[in-house]
């Protein structure tokens, strides 16, 4: 696939997203080695969806934006690993649910620790809300970005969503959690 890359920084560390021509396939924690532009033949579409989404993502951390239901994506993933993301884009701006909970809601109440494995795989950190799921009893628990990140991204959510003009004051409230990374 022919990608473009956009790095965008945010208050817990930069991103990278990758876009294809069919939408936002990658979006992670920057490594080291993380370079932003485009593959020389990539696509006019591929580069529009990474521009896309990281305007996207630079509101989202400045509490401009709760969701990314307007973004065109194309994580690559199992059928199961696909519907268990779909559950997770459900999760509202603001809440948590469990991976038994999730189980649930895609008809597979036995299925919490495939969940769990399918939000391991997730390729679309914040963008499909993989740290909106926490363990039964509430705990933070794994974040392939780090708990530490989880825990912000939380909290940012938590503070947006309790202004009383639903964004009033977010980014000063989301700038104050930034944590060490």
């Amino acid at each position: 696939m022919h990608c473009s890359t956009r790095i965008v920084d945010t208050p817990i560390g930069p991103y990278v997203l990758m876009a294809g021509a069919e939408g936002l396939c990658r979006v992670e924690p920057a490594g080291e080695q993380a370079r932003q532009g485009d593959a020389g033949d990539a696509a006019p579409a591929a580069a529009a969806h990474a521009e896309a989404a990281a305007r996207a993502l630079a509101e989202y951390v400045a509490g401009r934006r709760r969701s990314f239901e307007d973004l065109a994506i194309a994580p690559a993933g199992t059928p199961f690993q696909r519907q268990v993301w779909r559950a997770l884009r459900a999760i509202p701006f603001g809440s948590t649910a469990s991976y038994g909970e999730i189980a649930r809601r895609i008809g597979r109440p036995g299925a919490a620790r495939a969940v769990g494995s399918a939000n391991h795989h997730n390729p679309l950190a914040i963008i499909t809300p993989c740290h909106r799921v926490v363990g039964a009893d509430g705990s933070l628990v794994g974040y392939a970005g780090g708990v530490d990140r989880k825990r912000w991204l939380l909290a940012h959510e938590a503070v947006c969503a309790d202004g009383a003009s639903r964004f009033a004051g977010c980014a000063d409230a989301g700038e104050a959690l930034a944590l060490p990374v």
